[in-house]
């Protein structure tokens, strides 16, 4: 954490992956994407995810002008293939009213902020209002994230989790075991997990990009959170499941319903998914009733800039409310034209 005081409000704000891990908070994070989620957004506000890439490197920048806040910008994520993988996040901020640079922030841990933050909004419009068992699959870091916020949203009667590693999935149920009134078990199978959950979480890679749930672990009347297919080639639920499915609830329209593995997979396989599908912010506005004790209910993402610019101005907001960040000495020629 880098405390100045009274920080300058004239000068773009520094925020390091320490600030941001200081001034990170759930509930405030949770909110901004529900009143983020329950403004009108087009899609002009938030298009779609911009690419640029080559063998050794790429770029993806996901903009967004929020309807609401004060400040809009863009996250970029920049990989280079070099040596192994290496990946950086940076969000840079925007007054809206002079076009300003207010902000730079590092985009690493917002990243896992905002994603689970949205998860949890959406989810808490498919399921029931009451303890529920939760299988979880992965024990990762988006895992963690996920359990950690839905809990400002759910309660729990008990948590299983299942991921290869015996060692991982023990320390998973250990870290996790009554913190939330609920005991936490580590089970030896994608299966014991799934079988009997009320919200069964998907949060773990495939190496192969096949399915890590089949649909007949998933019972009649549990709902699924998919987060880990994003991308036209990779996989995390089976065509069959998606077929049963009620309702899904989405983050993302275009990108979920045509660009996520899962969702490209089982339109070939002749499934309505429009039929189905259903955007946060219709769900959240109650244009369709959502039945969240009968049938199999599934929230799906690939996540947007929309996410990252309203909880980076939150962190942003708390950073000058605590003088906390750098401020920088100099900023960009913002010229009229």
């Amino acid at each position: 954490m880098s405390a100045e005081g009274n920080l300058p409000q004239d000068f773009p704000l520094f925020l390091t992956d320490a600030d941001v891990a200081h001034l990170s908070d759930w509930s405030s994070a949770i909110e901004a994407i529900r009143e983020a989620y329950s403004t009108d957004n087009d899609e002009l506000r938030t298009p779609g995810r911009i690419f640029a890439q080559s063998p050794q490197e790429w770029l993806r920048i996901m903009p967004s002008a929020p309807a609401s806040g004060k400040v809009f910008g863009a996250k970029s994520i920049a990989g280079s293939f070099t040596d192994g993988l290496t990946v950086s996040y940076l969000i840079s901020l925007f007054d809206k009213n002079t076009a300003d640079l207010v902000a730079l922030i590092d985009g690493n841990r917002v990243t896992g902020l905002r994603t689970a933050s949205t998860t949890a909004v959406g989810v808490s419009t498919i399921v029931p209002q009451r303890a529920m068992r939760v299988g979880i699959i992965g024990s990762g870091f988006e895992a963690r994230s996920h359990l950690t916020a839905f809990s400002h949203l759910m309660k729990f009667a008990d948590i299983r989790v299942f991921s290869p590693t015996v060692a991982n999935r023990e320390a998973f149920a250990k870290e996790f075991d009554g913190v939330f009134d609920a005991p936490a078990l580590a089970v030896g199978s994608a299966r014991e997990a799934v079988e009997g959950a009320d919200l069964i979480l998907c949060a773990a890679r495939s190496r192969n990009e096949s399915p890590t749930v089949q649909a007949d672990w998933v019972g009649a009347n549990a709902s699924v959170v998919s987060i880990g297919s994003t991308t036209p080639t990779q996989r995390e639920l089976p065509v069959e499941l998606i077929g049963r499915a009620s309702t899904i609830v989405v983050d993302t329209y275009e990108e979920v319903v045509h660009d996520s593995g899962d969702m490209i997979a089982a339109r070939a396989a002749g499934i309505d998914v429009d039929a189905v599908v259903l955007p946060l912010q219709a769900a959240l506005g109650a244009e369709r009733q959502i039945d969240t004790e009968t049938g199999i209910r599934i929230y799906k993402s690939t996540g947007s800039g929309l996410q990252d610019i309203v909880v980076a101005e939150m962190l942003l907001n708390r950073a000058r409310t605590e003088g906390v960040g750098t401020a920088l000495p100099v900023g960009i020629v913002t010229s009229r034209k």
